[in-house]
């Protein structure tokens, strides 16, 4: 019998000390494997490697979730038991010599004296799959019984220790649209995040070229209306045994577990609270992305998004709203790893400078918290303004509202190709140099071709054309694009012009005819600036979410880092950066004044109390 050290953190007392190779252990196949006792593959290192794999295992427990270990020269070679009729004569370990896979083995029986110097680990195998598709109604179609589903190696590397350092393995099955919801919370009710996919949609996202040719296993055909979804795989082991290049070691054969008596404990769905029920969202159709979030987190978006819905210009912009877009407008930019945002809109055209107060603190508010995530972020901005706009970065800098200064760009346009030019590299729409674009109460152009103030006056010869930045967009795979607006003359609102038109004063003048994909609406777009800063925070500070994110690899980042609370909006920052404003002679839009007060509206008072109710929200645990 072996002697284990344990690593079962949310397991029973009762079944740690089930946890022990029967004396007949069966060796059975991961796709034809029955509910009951608990599966595990097994990784045969020599002693001197064990503490790095043990470690490399913790860094990295989704795809290698850590059951237990032999100790040390302590291995007392167990009896195999038959194997099923499937895999009949089948090899069930694998031999690596220097991180080469030179044979497959029926037994380790032979190579006994050797593993007297080495350690195994048992790690706990992918959850059947099979068990949640059909708990949900999906029929399995993989050949039931005869070999494994395909796994792919990915682009996606581990966290590395020592000497292990390889790509992620996944393993695919292809989910119809309307499944996917509760097939996830059906997975992850049967085994809590064990069950949690890593990633839905295109397999490019995660370095795969083609479904229908996995590096172990047979594939699995995905059918008109099916996305992929892919869960983390314990043959990530097998990279890491041959990215150490070890003298010796020994693997379960792909498709191969060693059965132990842990019984597989089905959580009921109401064991899962609110923090971890997962939803899913899309966030992206080209390429095709979900995201995943917690139930709660999800509550907390849309108490944000009620928030800033008022309409204290009674504007009608209620029937702007779309359910949800401040939720994926989030989600999206929490995937982002480089931000491009613009703002700036000229309504005083009469005045130096023509801008308005609504939009720089809203754009800066959010730039602040993607660097706290450490995002790459830029801004664009009129030509005409490019000075103040870089003396209020300058000063929001030292008045600490943001923590480093960001790159400002221009863009003029030109030819015909200038904005795809300006968006990839090397004129490349495979490489583009922003994946998310965000516009907050920018200028946007109407259907005529000009640009709108709310009063109906043309300022279009204050504008660049950055307008054709989020046209081009929709047409390179990988950008995405959010507009925040109040009134349905701002950039990206194109989403919703009919609504503009319909009910907005002046509207089917004005309105915007350039959309974005995700159009959020608030009372005072900088509110919409800072119901994102404070969303990516109760995100980030979401354990399904950041799983999801992660990878399942890696350590967690703590929930609600210091820096990101620092980062946050407050009402303290916020009334920084209106006096820096004002100091440059920037007026509130409606009004004209130069003073604190955003769209005719007090800073005291209004503003203060709105971004107050954020951070209630924002700041309580997810």
């Amino acid at each position: 019998m072996m002697t284990f050290t344990l690593h079962l953190k949310s397991c029973p007392p009762s079944a740690a000390r089930s946890l022990i190779l029967q004396k007949k252990p069966n060796i059975k196949t991961m796709s034809s494997m029955a509910g009951g006792s608990r599966a595990a593959s097994v990784v045969v290192l020599h002693r001197s490697l064990a503490p790095a794999f043990e470690k490399f295992c913790q860094a990295n427990s989704g795809p290698l979730p850590l059951l237990g270990r032999s100790e040390p020269a302590k291995w007392t070679l167990p009896t195999l038991g038959t194997v099923p009729d499937t895999r009949m004569g089948c090899p069930q370990f694998r031999k690596y010599e220097f991180g080469a896979c030179t044979g497959s083995l029926a037994s380790l029986e032979e190579c006994s004296e050797q593993l007297k110097d080495m350690v195994t680990f048992f790690l706990g195998c992918s959850f059947s799959l099979e068990e949640a598709l059909e708990k949900v109604g999906l029929p399995r179609r993989d050949r039931a019984g005869h070999g494994h589903a395909g796994a792919y190696k990915t682009a996606v590397p581990c966290a590395s220790v020592a000497g292990f350092c390889c790509p992620l393995v996944v393993t695919m099955r292809p989910i119809p649209r309307d499944k996917l919801d509760s097939l996830v919370q059906a997975s992850c009710s049967m085994v809590g995040e064990q069950g949690q996919p890593i990633h839905i949609g295109d397999p490019e996202l995660l370095g795969i070229k083609d479904l229908s040719k996995p590096d172990y296993g047979d594939p699995v055909v995905c059918r008109p209306g099916d996305v992929p979804v892919f869960w983390p795989s314990q043959l990530t082991s097998l990279e890491a045994v041959s990215s150490c290049k070890t003298p010796l070691a020994f693997t379960s054969a792909p498709g191969c577990t060693v059965m132990t008596r842990l019984k597989d404990m089905e959580a009921p769905a109401s064991c899962l609270t609110p923090e971890r029920i997962p939803e899913v969202h899309p966030i992206s159709q080209d390429p095709l992305h979900y995201s995943i979030t917690s139930a709660s987190a999800i509550q907390k978006i849309r108490e944000l998004e009620t928030i800033i819905a008022i309409d204290p210009g009674n504007r009608g912009i209620g029937h702007l709203f779309c359910k949800d877009e401040l939720l994926r407008a989030s989600l999206s930019l929490s995937h982002a790893h480089s931000v491009l945002i613009t703002t700036g809109f000229p309504t005083h055209f009469k005045h130096e400078p023509p801008e308005e107060t609504d939009g720089p603190p809203g754009a800066i508010a959010l730039a602040a918290f993607l660097q706290a995530l450490e995002k790459d972020v830029s801004m664009v901005v009129d030509q005409r303004a490019l000075c103040l706009f870089k003396k209020l970065v300058e000063e929001a800098v030292e008045q600490g509202v943001l923590k480093t200064q960001t790159p400002i760009l221009t863009y003029q346009g030109g030819s015909a190709g200038a904005a795809q030019a300006f968006l990839c590299k090397n004129r490349d729409p495979k490489s583009p140099r922003f994946d998310h674009l965000v516009a907050i109460e920018r200028t946007g152009r109407a259907a005529d071709g000009n640009h709108y103030n709310a009063r109906k006056m043309n300022v279009k010869h204050l504008v660049d054309p950055i307008d054709d930045l989020f046209l081009a967009a929709q047409k390179i795979p990988g950008i995405s694009s959010t507009g925040v607006g109040d009134g349905g003359n701002e950039l990206g609102m194109g989403k919703v012009k009919e609504a503009v038109k319909s009910h907005i004063r002046n509207g089917d003048v004005i309105a915007c005819d350039v959309e974005a994909d995700f159009a959020v609406i608030a009372g005072v777009s900088n509110w919409g600036g800072y119901a994102l800063a404070c969303a990516l925070y109760i995100l980030n500070s979401c354990e399904v979410h950041g799983r999801y994110l992660r990878k399942a690899i890696g350590p967690p980042r703590a929930p609600g880092e210091q820096t990101w609370t620092q980062a946050l909006p407050s009402v303290t920052k916020e009334e920084k950066m209106l006096g820096i404003l004002v100091r440059h002679k920037v007026r509130s839009g409606v009004s004209g004044i130069v003073g604190m007060e955003v769209d005719g509206l007090p800073f005291p008072g209004t503003h203060a109390q709105v971004i107050q109710k954020l951070l209630d929200v924002t700041r309580v645990s997810v």
